[in-house]
Parts: structure tokens; sequence; C-alpha cells
């Protein structure tokens, strides 16, 4: 584009440029019933290749980070490839939690074939309920009887021929054993008869003193015999024990031989049925009813016999009906159900636990899988993160509390063993999250070294638009709906792409596109098919539903509560358009920019940002539109002015930089003291050279100033001045096309400041000559006329104030 050129009055677009419409004749099918389904996932071919390629690879880190947007549909195509592959895949083993006789704090875990695990739980129930038969039979049998009758025969007869010993002793020297409820007494005789203790008084010293020397040496004799009494007791409980452990050993020595062969494959489980042998031999007496306990019937003790429940198996895992790899997906991902946790049960109010009360948690179901997780749950949780990268980083899970995790609490509790993890991790996250965490978690890049980055939008060709359609039935048949006619069809192409703010792309927002197949299938009623008219009645509503606000700032300008003016002229004001988001919805609104000069030193002021109420952008627009009014006007002397620039009524935050090119037109027109057409509004930023640039929500500003102008009277001079970088976003609504094309509306592209100046002063920018003067009467050679004189002021100023003298011109 040479000088010339942008020296020209833009001309408005024509009405073809404003939306793409899609011909319904296009379309080869009369409605979604003749199309197939979309077999592929539509613009993601970078995503799924980021994902298998993910899912492919066996070493460690290599766990995806699937981001983007939400309401793309990434949690349902990752679910479809994982399963995709995993069901090809070999089915993990389970895994169960058995008691450790050894250490009983410290679970072991045990690794079986996947099925085995369940049936493993089945034998070891059946055994114990074999054994709780097969025990008490055995130690109720007449034989276990009668050797336990001789036995405590055998004692009885030892400790009763002991004591008779003493007595037969004891009545060949005039002396009686006599049992008393205290004990055992010796006392003397006379003629046979115990002589009492009157009589004994009575009797000779020397015969006193003989009878209790010979008193002392029986009882002397028989404390030794009580004193032995414990041992002879202890020697039968042992023979008890003994007979019960081979009672019980041959009682179960062919249920528990049954289930070791079956498992004779498995070393871990053989060392464990050995152990439970042995346990159960040695305390048989917890097979027993407490009354039935042959110790506490001999009075010599009620057994110690260990709980069944010591000989259950906790079933952790379970993959007997899990077809290839498991493919889990976490719904609540925190800390307990990542890891696991031991549950406790109340016991005579105490909290107690043991091993059959340890839970899985999703990473136990997902290993030798693929676990799915939604990133932002994850991080809501509390050490959730920090947890699941630990078992990343260590492969293998530790199911332990938080309070023990933190050292927060100091009681005993269990100390499962840790069992190996293999799984591969799919986090699910949109893009800020994926940069945050890459830029400030050093762990994060080694554990998620691949990125799975979904596309917002495709490109509108042929090929597209056929498998856009293809969605479209895809998605129709998966929701039950009515089918979607050729005109429907054409219609939400359309949509896809206002959805995309790109008349050469499509939106592949998912969410979206079935929110609106959904209502437009209820508008539809009764109809035997969908048309464009039903899609288009649900565009409307949802747009009616959430447009209160909108409506009320279009009420308040019409009013003239907000001031906008739509025709007439003024100096330094100019029309400008933002766009607001509220729930979602988004739509246009104009505001009046206005523009203060005066002298000073070069300094442009935005109010927006000295009351704290610009952001960023547009304060960094602001300061490019200064750099560009000194680069132009000013190159070869001090810019000699003093400018305010402001959003007027404005009473919340202003950001962006896409009204710079409006303050730009307003400071210039205060400056060159030329009024502004006020029948146009003005988007668009610049640069320092003063090209006009693309901004955002093109469609939406456009739409926000028609209705505007419609509300006060179109009357054909009106139209908004936009970005010529933005026109290929540009897909309108259907009214404002339709007054375009009845002369009512105009929307005109920029390339150049000038390009709006020369549009909205009717007067030329003018373009400057070899010595970088401009043509008299254009508007830049009134700006430069207007700070030539700011110029002079100031030196004429400067030059008083030395002199010391007031200021003259």
């Amino acid at each position: 584009m040479n000088l010339k050129e942008k020296n020209r009055q833009p001309e408005p677009l024509a009405v073809e440029q404003l939306a793409w419409r899609c011909d319904p004749a296009w379309c080869d099918f009369e409605t979604t019933h003749d199309l197939a389904d979309l077999e592929n996932v539509l613009g993601q071919a970078r995503a799924l290749e980021a994902i298998r390629f993910g899912v492919g690879i066996r070493r460690d880190g290599f766990n995806l980070f699937v981001l983007g947007p939400p309401g793309m549909g990434k949690r349902t195509i990752v679910r479809q490839v994982l399963a995709e592959q995993a069901h090809g895949e070999s089915t993990p083993d389970d895994w169960c939690y058995v008691h450790n006789f050894q250490q009983p704090y410290k679970p072991r875990a045990i690794r079986l074939k996947a099925g085995r695990g369940r049936a493993f739980q089945s034998d070891i129930k059946e055994l114990v309920e074999d054994l709780r038969a097969a025990i008490p039979a055995a130690l109720e049998s007449d034989e276990f009887g009668q050797r336990l009758e001789e036995i405590k025969h055998d004692f009885e007869q030892q400790h009763n021929e002991s004591l008779e010993r003493v007595s037969q002793s004891a009545e060949q020297q005039g002396i009686r054993l006599i049992r008393t409820p205290g004990g055992f007494a010796l006392a003397p005789l006379r003629d046979g008869e115990v002589i009492d203790p009157e009589e004994f008084e009575k009797l000779s010293e020397d015969e006193q003193k003989q009878v209790q020397e010979k008193v002392s040496a029986l009882q002397e004799e028989l404390q030794k015999i009580l004193r032995r009494v414990p041992e002879w007791r202890k020697e039968t409980v042992d023979k008890i024990k003994q007979l019960k452990r081979e009672a019980a050993q041959f009682a179960i020595g062919h249920s528990i031989a049954q289930v070791k062969q079956k498992y004779a494959d498995v070393p871990e489980v053989a060392e464990y049925l050995n152990v439970v042998e042995s346990d159960v031999v040695e305390h048989a007496d917890a097979f027993l009813p407490a009354e039935d306990s042959p110790l506490k019937m001999l009075g010599l003790g009620d057994g110690d016999g260990a709980p069944l429940r010591d000989y259950e198996v906790n079933l952790l895992v379970d993959n007997g009906d899990t077809q290839g790899a498991p493919v889990v997906y976490e719904d609540f991902p925190n800390y307990h159900t990542l890891i696991g946790r031991v549950d406790h049960r109340s016991q005579m109010g105490s909290l107690v636990t043991d091993f059959t009360l340890i839970k899985a948690g999703a990473l136990h179901r997902a290993n030798g899988g693929y676990l799915i997780l939604e990133m932002v749950k994850v991080l809501k949780q509390p050490y959730a993160w920090e947890a699941l990268k630990r078992v990343l980083s260590a492969r293998q899970i530790k199911i332990e509390s938080l309070g023990e995790a933190l050292s927060l609490v100091g009681t005993v509790s269990l100390e499962p063993e840790l069992i190996p993890l293999d799984v591969k991790v799919v986090l699910i996250g949109d893009r800020l999250l994926y940069y945050l965490l890459h830029a400030y978690d050093a762990e994060f890049p080694e554990l998620f070294k691949v990125a799975a980055d979904f596309e917002e939008e495709i490109p509108r060709n042929e090929e597209n638009c056929r498998q856009y359609a293809q969605l479209v039935a895809t998605l129709v048949r998966r929701e039950e709906l009515k089918p979607f006619d050729r005109t429907a069809v054409a219609r939400v192409l359309e949509h896809g792409a206002r959805l995309a703010d790109d008349s050469e792309r499509l939106s592949t927002h998912l969410h979206s596109l079935c929110d609106v197949l959904r209502e437009a299938d209820f508008w539809a009623g009764d109809a035997a098919a969908v048309s464009a008219e039903h899609v288009q009645r649900a565009i409307e509503q949802r747009v009616y539903r959430s447009d209160r606000v909108r409506t009320r700032i279009q009420e308040e300008i019409e009013r003239g509560t907000i001031l906008i003016d739509t025709e007439g002229r003024q100096v330094g004001q100019v029309n400008g358009l933002s766009v607001m988001e509220l729930g979602g919805f988004r739509f246009g609104r104009p505001s009046r920019i206005t523009a203060n000069v005066r002298l000073g030193k070069g300094e442009v002021v935005d109010i927006e940002r000295e009351v704290e109420l610009g952001g960023a952008l547009h304060s960094k627009g602001v300061l490019i539109l200064g750099s560009f009014l000194a680069s132009r006007y000013s190159r070869e002397q001090p810019l000699s002015l003093a400018a305010s620039l402001v959003f007027e009524q404005s009473y919340g935050p202003v950001d962006g930089d896409s009204a710079s090119t409006a303050e730009t037109c307003a400071l210039l027109s205060a400056l060159a003291e030329t009024p502004l057409m006020q029948n146009f509004a003005v988007t668009g930023s610049i640069n320092q050279h003063g090209q006009v640039q693309a901004i955002g929500g093109v469609n939406e500003k456009i739409e926000g100033f028609f209705d505007v102008c419609r509300r006060h009277g179109l009357t054909g001079e009106q139209g908004v001045l936009i970005p010529a970088a933005n026109v290929k976003h540009l897909m309108l609504r259907q009214d404002v096309v339709a007054a375009v094309e009845r002369g009512e509306f105009r929307v005109v592209p920029l390339h150049t400041i000038d390009d709006a100046l020369t549009l909205l002063t009717g007067t030329p920018a003018g373009e400057p000559d070899e010595k970088g003067v401009y043509p008299a009467g254009t508007v830049n050679a009134r700006v430069m006329e207007r700070l030539d004189h700011f110029a002079r002021l100031r030196r004429q100023y400067a030059e008083s104030l030395q002199k010391g003298g007031p200021p003259h011109e």
C-alpha cells in the first residue's frame, strides 16, 4: 500500500464480508439420519498423537497432562483413547492384605493373578469355616476326652498321692493332716482323736515340744509338696496344650493341605499358609466357644486364642472382572481416595483397627493401568498433589493417615506393607495450570513429560465442514434427539464459526455445541426434524435468558442516562467500544471517550490509570499512543502539551488496548480542534507507527453499537470502524447484516490511524512531503500547527522566567 492509497477514505465492507453463510444446498443429505457417525475426533490430531505417544511409552516420568479450556470434551476423548489402548493390554494382578502374625501392626501384602485374589479370599473363608467345625469336633471327641481325663486324673492322682504320703507319715507320728477352707492344718492325736487346744495345754512341756517338732517337720514336707503343685499344674497345662495341638493338627491337616496344594505356585501364599497352620494349632481355643475351653473347664485359665478375624483375607484390589488394563477416573481426588486409608471401628468406647479395615485408593485400583484426574480438583484437596507426586516418584504406594504423614499424631497405627506402583496418570486441566506448574513446581516437568494440547478451533474447509456435519449427527444420535435437516446443520455450522469468532474457522467446543443441539430439539416440539428456525430460536433464547444487563444498559443509553451520541460532530469526543462478559455471556458496550489538551511538558495523562481503574494493557495502549504522538509530530522539538484521556461514565476497571485507536482520534481531534463524527464508533489498537491492529470481541462490539443506533434510529450514516485485520473474524448477527444490506449501517476497515481521522473528520488526514510538511488544511497539518503554537508558548514562558518577568505571547 503506497502513501496515496493511505490517504484515500476507506470503503465500507460488502455484505458478504460481514459473515459467512453456509448454503444448505452444499449438504448432500436430507437429515442427520443419512450421515454416518464421526469415527475420529474432530480437529485434535496433535492432541491425539500426544496422548497415544504418552500411553505407549513405558518410561518413568512419561505421564500425561491434557490441557485446554473447559468444555472441549477432553475427559471423554481421553477415556475413549485409554479404553481402546487398555483393552488390548494384560489385566494386572490382584492384591490382598493378610495378618502378620509376627508383627501384627505391619500387615503383609500378597500379589495374585487377576481373579485369584477373590478365590483366595473365598478359600481362606471356607478353610476357617471348616476349622470351626473340625477343631471343636476333634476337641470334643471321645478319644480327646479320654486322654484329657487321663491327664486330669494324672494331675489329681499325683497331687493326692503326695498329700496321702504326708497324711500317712503324720498318722504314724500321732499327727493328723486336716483340710480346711483356708488350706491344710496339722493337729496332734490321742487315742485316734484330735486333741483340742485346752487338752494340748495340759500336756507336759516335753510332750508339747515333741509334738511341735513333729508338726514342724511335717509342715516343711507339706510345703515342699505345695510348692511343687504349680509345677505339676504347668506340666498338666502343657500336656493339655500339646494334646490340643496334636488334635488340631490332625483335624486341620487335610483342609490346609488342599489349600496349600492349590496355591503351591505362589510362594507368598505357601509361606502364609504355613504360618496360619502353626497359629491355628497354637490357638485352637479360638475356634471354640469360650465356655467350652478345656483350660477354663479345668480351672486352669480361659485361653488366649487370637480372634478369627486374623485369618481373614482383605481383598484390596480385585481385577477378576477387569478386561485388559483398568481405566480409573477419580472424581474426588483427596489424600485418602488417592493412596488409600486405614479405617477404625468403635469398640468399648475406643477406636481400634486391624488389617481388614485397610481400604484401597484410586492408585491401587488403577495399578497396572491408567488413572485420570482433574488437575484443579487435585490442587483443591490438601496434600493430595504432594501425595501423588510422592508415590509417582517412589513407584510404590504407602498407606498412612495424613496425621501420620505430617507427624501430627503419635498413636500407634498400622504400617501396611508397600505395594509396587505401575500406573500411567493422566491429568486434565486448563493451560494456565499447566504453565504455572511447569514454571513453579520443579517436580512437575519430571513426572509429566507429555503434554496433549487440545485445539479450540479448526480451519473451515470443505472436509472439516463435512466432518462437522458428521459430528452433529453423532451427537444427535448419542443424545437421542430428533434428526437435524440440512438447513439446521448449515445453521449449526454458522454458529460454530461464531463461537470461534472467526469466519474462516469452526469451534470445537463440544459442550456449547451440544447445548445448542439439545435446545433446538426442545424448540422443535412435535416436528419430525429440527430445522434452521429451531436452531436460530435456540440461539436467540440463550441470549435472551442472559442479556438482562445488556438490555438495561441499552435502555439507559436510550433514556440519556448514559451519554452516547449517534449523530452530529464533537471536538475531542469519540465513541469507543468494549466487551463485557457476565456469566459466560459476552456483549459489546459503547463508551464515550473524551480528550482535553493544553500547554504542558508532553504528558498524556490516563485518568483511568491515575485512579487505579485502568489495567496494565490499557495503560500500555496509552503509553504507545504518547510515543506515536511524539514520534510523528515532535521529532525535532519537545512535545509541549498536557493531555488527559478518560472513559466517561466508567465506574469499574478498564483494561485492554482496543480503545487506543479511539483515544488517539479523540486526542488528535482536540489538538486539531476538528470535530469528529459521532455516528461512528471506533475499535482497534495502534502501534508506535500508527498502524491499526486487530482486537478481540469484534462481533460483540459492532453489535453493541448497532443496537444503540437502532434504538436511536438508523440513519444510514452510522457504522463501526474496525481494524482491517479483523475482517476475517466477522460473524455478525443476521439483523446487523440485513441492516447493512439495506444501507442502514456500515462496517469500515482501518489500516492506519489516518484512515480513521479521514473518515471521522471528513477531512483528509494528510501525508507529509519530503520535508515532513503536511498539506495545509489537513488534520495532521492542524495538529502540527497547534503543537508548534504550544512549543512557542513554552519557549516564551521559559524565557520570561529567566528574565524574571511574566510570560507573554
